[in-house]
């Protein structure tokens, strides 16, 4: 039996022989997988001290079928509003607690990361636009679109300091939203962290050469901030000012899972870092080798998408220092992009449903 098995693995190796090699020689136009950094690791996983893996037990659905694809949630307390961006390019905002849905904004573009202007308006990162402003009367104005010549693919996360500059990433100036899957699979540095000015109308690049650059969040001191970088499983954070002003440093590394979209929550002092796909053996492969992502991109192209395998999505809350916290997910949630603390409760969407989710904290296995 033994060398009956030897004989059939000696056999498909000769018959897939031909195929890798045909994918080793075979450059593609305008595609090249690259290795990642050394700095990347394929190590063990932060975690958290707490940690609820049976989030879809404690949630419920807000507004289902009326939110399509909801990437990232803005809380107005003053108002009982939380505002997302939807697929179909409209801003909604969800009445807190009730659950009414209201189509706010038309963007006409595809709105991810929100943030209240403080005005009564909603600062929006377009992936297609750009960095837009939604006036109180709901009027849409295009704030920046570009940086050093260079027009933005991608525009993801952003936030707004206390002095009004906002801070905004693209998460590549190379792939679209609607070929983001291509970025990952190059692994190559193509995002950056920018900030925009409304008083000078000017767009500066913060840090260049990041790995899918995706969620902002300025602490609530106001001398820095944190960002995310997808592919690198890790969050940085940028020194607005002080003695540091300008530099960048790590925040917390090897998280178990890709990160996204980022929020201070104001409440207990804790940022909470959306997990939009949990690490898997699969994803590690993936990653660990630019050859298989050529195959998996050849794949892609001519003959049929490959199943991606998303799961145990979730969110990690972490202390202003950057340690682990708490952690929600579920085996059965998938690309979890926006997380929000409001009061007793955990709202979140997902670029997979059309509808928020809640969960009432008292009823989790943890405690928040």
């Amino acid at each position: 039996m033994a060398t009956g098995l030897g004989v059939a693995a000696k056999a498909v190796l000769l018959a897939l022989a031909p195929v890798v090699i045909s994918v080793a020689l075979y450059s593609p136009e305008d595609f090249s997988p690259a290795a990642l950094p050394p700095e990347h690791s394929f190590g063990a996983d932060v975690s958290a001290p707490r940690h609820d893996a049976r989030v879809l037990a404690t949630s419920e659905r807000i507004g289902e079928g009326l939110l399509p694809g909801p990437e990232d949630l803005a809380y107005d307390a003053a108002g009982g509003w939380l505002y997302t961006g939807c697929a179909d390019g409209w801003v909604r905002r969800v009445s807190v607690p009730g659950g009414d849905v209201e189509e706010w904004a038309y963007t006409g573009g595809r709105p991810l990361g929100v943030v209240l202007s403080g005005d009564g308006g909603v600062v929006v990162a377009d992936a297609d636009k750009g960095l837009l402003k939604v006036r109180p009367d709901k009027t849409v104005e295009l704030l920046t679109d570009a940086a050093e010549g260079l027009k933005f693919a991608l525009t993801d996360g952003v936030d707004i300091a206390a002095d009004g500059t906002i801070y905004f990433t693209d998460a590549s100036y190379k792939y679209s939203l609607a070929h983001h899957f291509l970025d990952v699979l190059e692994a190559r540095p193509h995002g950056r962290l920018m900030s925009f000015d409304p008083s000078t109308r000017r767009t500066s690049v913060l840090a260049r050469d990041l790995y899918f650059a995706n969620g902002v969040a300025v602490a609530p001191d106001q001398d820095s901030l944190i960002f995310c970088e997808t592919v690198m499983r890790r969050c940085s954070r940028y020194h607005i000012r002080g003695n540091k002003a300008g530099t960048v440093e790590s925040f917390i590394d090897s998280l178990p899972g890709l990160p996204d979209n980022i929020r201070y929550d104001g409440e207990q002092g804790r940022y909470w870092i959306a997990l939009s796909a949990g690490r898997t053996l699969q994803l590690d492969v993936l990653m660990w080798s630019p050859l298989v992502r050529k195959l998996v991109y050849m794949v892609e192209k001519y003959v049929m998408a490959v199943p991606q395998g998303l799961r145990d999505s979730g969110t990690m809350s972490v202390a202003l220092n950057g340690e682990p916290v708490t952690m929600y997910t579920d085996p059965g949630l998938a690309l979890a992009t926006g997380w929000l603390k409001v009061g007793g409760y955990l709202y979140y969407g997902s670029l997979a449903s059309s509808y928020i989710s809640r969960v009432d904290l008292t009823k989790s296995s943890i405690q928040a």
